[in-house]
């Protein structure tokens, strides 16, 4: 990501000071774009959901036609150890990630007898607590399964999030709300999405034009302990314009309200503050 200055990265089975090399020029993924990453997140001491995130860096590497040749739990005891060559309260996002290095005969589809693997650790803050999000719409859409490998968190995906970013941003908004194939709310460009009506809580149904995050998935788990009801449903840009209150939900900044979409405005609300409580206190309870 670039934004960090302390970074240590695992590879061929060590870990190195620095932003190291790890790829070459004729590998697959540098060539053909065959990469898959996972992001987690270690703040306050914690790394919460660890496992669940190499979990799925090793299903996006089969939904990509690549090898995994880590478990997760294994990566799990890596990261831990990296984790050791930093300060126990610094804020580091975990990035685990595959690469394909040869081709098959065809040169297109990626060999099955090599991966390339690393594991990048990057001290980055947290945003603080105060921070916002404006929404505006875009032209561009979440590609479904026949189009591109949506059920891997695939960097090839990415080029197409960077586009609606620089679209919303171009505007004077700080992010975009996405629609899939058929229209509907997918999610934004780079998170997922919830909104508020009537104390009630909304999220767009995962269709498959979209990764539903393992972070959504402990809001949705905190909030129906707590006696919220949560919706999984079809909703439409129409429904986040007559929302009470709007967040996204993602790895980087696990809740982050949203105070416009368009001309609509919010204010950050209480459902979106406990949201924010509760997913500390779940943290802080697996240790």
């Amino acid at each position: 990501m670039a934004v960090g200055t302390n970074i240590k990265t695992y590879f061929n089975g060590t870990w190195n000071d620095g932003d190291v090399p790890v790829m070459r020029a004729a590998d697959h993924g540098a060539w053909l774009g065959t990469s898959v990453f996972d992001g987690a997140r270690h703040f306050d001491g914690m790394a919460p959901d660890l496992e669940p995130h190499c979990a799925r860096v090793n299903r996006s590497a089969t939904a990509l036609m690549l090898t995994p040749t880590v478990s997760s739990a294994e990566m799990v005891e890596i990261v831990k150890d990296g984790l050791k060559l930093f300060p126990k309260d610094a804020p580091v996002y975990i990035r685990p990630m595959y690469w394909g290095i040869d081709g098959d005969p065809s040169a297109i589809m990626p060999s099955p007898d090599e991966t390339g693997f690393a594991i990048c650790l990057e001290e980055i803050p947290m945003a603080p607590a105060s921070a916002t999000v404006t929404l505006t719409r875009t032209r561009f859409r979440r590609p479904v399964l026949e189009d591109a490998v949506v059920d891997a968190k695939a960097g090839c995906l990415y080029p197409n999030n960077a586009r609606m970013l620089k679209e919303a941003r171009a505007k004077g908004f700080g992010n975009a709300l996405v629609a899939d194939a058929m229209g509907n709310v997918a999610e934004t460009a780079t998170a997922n999405i919830f909104m508020v009506k009537d104390g009630e809580v909304f999220t767009p149904i995962a269709n498959g034009t979209f990764l539903a995050g393992i972070t959504r998935a402990r809001h949705i788990s905190n909030l129906a302990s707590d006696g919220v009801t949560v919706h999984e449903t079809v909703l439409t840009f129409e429904d986040f314009a007559g929302a009470d209150e709007v967040f996204m939900s993602g790895n980087m900044s696990k809740v982050t309200p949203v105070t416009a979409f368009d001309d609509i405005h919010y204010q950050v609300g209480p459902v979106t503050r406990r949201v924010r409580e509760m997913y500390w206190d779940w943290a802080a309870s697996t240790g």
